[in-house]
């Protein structure tokens, strides 16, 4: 996999430390979380080596191919339950107590598969984990346009008493920019909706400064901000957090190293920041790991580390 990180084993009064820190990740998405043995729970005819295969990728556009090879995997209602019931364990064991996972609702009805029953089984499944609190984001891929986009948030709107706590845009932001979907953002904002928006992750600060004027209130990645001082203070002034993923930036070469990464500068910047695993099992992390790698990494000391999972509590959505 392209970009892979090594760590320093992190010494174990820090990972104590670190799993004890009431916590929420808030940048998580359900695809991205099925690790091997998740997927041969799934497809017993996968050998072990035909999956890594699979999941082996170079850039963004690598990554995206292996995205959307698990999401395949995902083929029924049982299949998500399961997919959720193992990112719930995992989160459990990092003592995660709260969660707001990402459903890529766009690829579910690409692959002709209808939400409702989908969204019912992985509701059923999460109800069996009290200890975490668990929010639904509904993303639609921004690259296949506003009219593809429309019956997503058509369904979250349905169901947003039923756990669904934001509509958001994933996918391309080259190709499928922010200011497409003015209107659509408008519309879950009346309808009580959160609005979220990967920007600035493979784009430049121009994106993220599209996804505020629509009215984001939370920035998937955002890492490009750092190049706009403008943009800094609009986001701090707003109160606008990144949700800032630095394996996931790593892995799909958004950065060329965990050295050029910005997180620490961003901090400093006094933006408020978030950290997320994004696609768990594609960028071999957890939440402890980016916590883990905040601090070996990038030097943050206890009290910051403390802040960043307060932070992670009080920007919930839900």
């Amino acid at each position: 996999m392209a970009g892979e990180i090594t760590l320093i084993p992190a010494q174990p009064d820090l990972h104590e430390f670190l799993r004890a820190l009431p916590k929420a990740d808030l940048h998580l998405h359900l695809e991205g979380s099925l690790e091997p043995a998740t997927i041969q729970e799934l497809d017993p005819s996968l050998s072990l080596d035909a999956i890594h295969g699979n999941l082996h990728y170079t850039g963004f556009s690598g990554f995206l191919k292996a995205y959307i090879w698990v999401g395949r995997l995902l083929d029924s209602p049982a299949a998500y339950a399961l997919a959720t019931r193992r990112l719930l364990e995992s989160l459990g064991a990092q003592n995660v107590c709260g969660a707001e996972i990402t459903l890529s609702a766009g690829m579910i009805l690409w692959k002709g598969q209808r939400i409702e029953p989908i969204f019912e089984a992985i509701r059923a499944e999460a109800v069996r984990f009290p200890e975490i609190s668990v929010g639904w984001i509904f993303d639609a891929i921004r690259q296949f346009g506003v009219k593809a986009a429309e019956p997503v948030l058509a369904v979250a709107k349905e169901l947003r008493r039923d756990g669904v706590v934001a509509f958001g845009l994933g996918g391309d932001e080259e190709r499928g920019p922010a200011e497409w979907f003015g209107g659509l953002y408008r519309d879950a904002r009346e309808a009580g909706l959160h609005l979220t928006c990967h920007a600035g992750e493979t784009a430049g600060p121009h994106s993220v400064r599209q996804a505020v004027d629509i009215g984001a209130r939370r920035i998937g990645h955002g890492i490009r901000s750092i190049d706009d001082p403008e943009l800094l203070r609009i986001l701090r002034e707003r109160d606008i957090p990144l949700e800032v993923c630095p394996s996931s930036n790593v892995c799909t070469g958004a950065v060329a190293s965990l050295s050029a990464h910005p997180l620490r500068r961003l901090w400093d910047s006094g933006v408020p920041v978030v950290l997320g695993a994004d696609d768990p099992a594609l960028f071999s992390t957890t939440l402890l790991r980016e916590y883990t790698i905040a601090a070996e990494h990038f030097g943050f000391s206890r009290e910051e580390l403390r802040q960043l999972a307060a932070n992670s509590l009080r920007y919930r959505f839900a």
